[in-house]
């Protein structure tokens, strides 16, 4: 609250409470300078096989592949933002005239082989002619019995009643029961596949057959069963459902007029004879969209492995917010660069990256796991004598955290300590020698752990407890410090107080929560 009320009252509005505030005002170049510098930094490059990247500038063709190609995606709740540019305009505005750009979009992100009916295709027929939407009865009961607390026309059955009943005249959020009556009309004739998406516990007839019968109460399911349509034709709809728990969704589906929208072997024929592939994948997530499986959604995996099968450098590109398993086409791809949301300077932070203009020095702040099965996976997890011995593979992440490659390599000596016994009001500064050993310019964050290795509760393996970044060019060396004092040397005991124990405390420095290049030890007096 202290950090909210004084932005608040600087903008007056505790004085006029409704007052217009600027929006949509055009990025000054300072902005764009900003945007396009938190884009470059952020980026961590989690693969760079043989060192395929940076990219050549002399490079002839490139072939751009993937739905976040061409859509400048800024994450959840942050508004469309003035003039985003996505990936595919920004390497085509980097490379000019000089690289051939082939651009296929490949799949969409998310693919789904069945669409709720659509409204337009469900009817009713009343005193004034056939009418829009499906009749509808909802009782406050299980078995439809009696007079229904609400009767509505429901233009089609595509529910999420998961906060909230399905209408205020019910008793609650569950225990209720719904009737849905109609006529369907086939667009289309030949036979599809119809049936619900959604909780169980309801029946499905069709010209009074009972197609599906579901009334067993199991938990969220997908059904559907095969039937006949002709084209223009109107088949009589009869739903019978109820719902004894709530937090339902709900949906009337089938698979006629879905699209064939993924069409991977086409667009793969048509930058398979470019000389890299650059293929832009992405994830769903954000609020009431929390992921069950960490994988890329829908067709994108086939889409990276079909690349991979031209034989053609492959370079992936994720976008998104969190973590993405990659166990199916890791290996077989030359590259990959974390994007998150890039912001509006996106595309262009990207083009400059690929082409080296931009060092990669991006580290992660989260675990990438290998699989599902291993979470909760993070890395300052208490000593519980786990043995990272699953039986399909190890309890070690994908790419740990703090983890983040750069286009040149840096080494790491002389690790100093001020003192190396203190007492528990005391700090200690600390210090190592960075030298960047490749060839390019480049940037490293030094980070500093500790380990607590004997308190009177339970302490984390290893804490991150400072970190540096540094900005080197070939064969220049600088010293990064770290200071340890109470702050970063305390606990919360058994009493839920704040304190420094007396003990010894492991020291490691190093590039990442694994990779730790220098250790030694400290010891805290009372």
């Amino acid at each position: 609250v202290s950090r909210v009320l004084p932005p608040t009252f600087e903008l007056g509005l505790f004085e006029n409470r409704y007052v217009e505030l600027p929006m949509g005002i055009p990025s000054k170049k300072n902005d764009l300078k900003l945007a396009m510098r938190a884009a470059e930094e952020s980026f961590v490059l989690l693969k760079n096989e043989n060192q395929i990247l940076p990219l050549s500038t002399q490079i002839k063709s490139i072939g751009i592949i993937g739905p976040e190609a061409n859509e400048a995606r800024l994450g959840g709740y942050s508004g469309p933002g003035i003039n985003p540019i996505t990936i595919l305009q920004g390497v085509q505005d980097f490379v000019g005239e000089k690289t051939k750009i082939t651009y296929a979009e490949g799949c969409k992100r998310t693919t789904n082989p069945y669409q709720a009916i659509p409204a337009s295709q469900l009817f009713h027929d009343s005193k004034k002619g056939r009418k829009k939407g499906l009749r509808a009865q909802y009782f406050s009961n299980l078995n439809g019995h009696g007079q229904p607390a609400l009767e509505r026309i429901d233009p089609n059955i595509d529910f999420r009643w998961t906060l909230f009943s399905p209408a205020p005249e019910l008793l609650g959020a569950d225990h209720y029961s719904v009737k849905w009556e109609g006529l369907l009309k086939s667009e289309e004739s030949g036979e599809f596949e119809i049936g619900i998406e959604g909780e169980d516990g309801y029946r499905l007839y069709i010209d009074d057959q009972l197609l599906i019968d579901a009334r067993k109460k199991t938990g969220h399911h997908r059904k559907v069963q095969k039937f006949r349509f002709a084209k223009g034709q109107f088949y009589r709809l009869r739903i019978e459902y109820s719902e004894p728990r709530g937090n339902v969704w709900f949906r009337l589906i089938w698979n006629q007029g879905v699209q064939d929208v993924d069409a991977i072997e086409e667009s793969i024929n048509q930058v398979k004879d470019c000389d890299a592939l650059m293929v832009c994948v992405g994830i769903e997530e954000g609020e009431f969209n929390d992921r069950a499986l960490l994988d890329l959604p829908g067709l994108q995996e086939e889409l990276i492995l079909a690349a991979c099968q031209t034989g053609k450098p492959v370079i992936v590109l994720t976008v998104g917010g969190s973590a993405i398993t990659m166990e199916k086409w890791q290996s077989k791809v030359q590259a990959i660069l974390h994007l998150w949301y890039p912001g509006e300077q996106g595309g262009l932070a990207v083009a400059r990256t690929l082409f080296g203009q931009n060092n990669p020095s991006g580290r992660l702040p989260i675990t990438f796991p290998k699989h599902e099965g291993q979470l909760p996976l993070y890395y300052n997890h208490k000593p519980t004598g786990r043995g990272d011995d699953y039986v399909h593979l190890s309890g070690k992440p994908n790419f740990p955290f703090g983890y983040g490659l750069s286009y040149t390599h840096f080494s790491y000596g002389q690790l100093k300590i001020s003192k190396k016994t203190f007492r528990k009001n005391q700090t200690t500064k600390i210090s190592c020698k960075v030298t960047n050993s490749g060839k390019k310019a480049g940037s490293e964050v030094g980070q500093l752990y500790i380990r607590d290795e004997l308190a009177s509760v339970a302490q984390p393996v290893i804490q991150l407890r400072g970190f540096q970044k540094v900005h080197l060019q070939p064969g220049e060396s600088t010293t990064v410090h770290f200071e340890l004092g109470p702050e970063q040397l305390s606990l919360i005991n058994e009493n839920l107080e704040k304190v420094v124990e007396p003990g010894t405390f492991r020291i490691m420095v190093g590039s990442s929560s694994i990779d730790i290049r220098l250790m030694d030890r400290i010891t805290v007096l009372k």
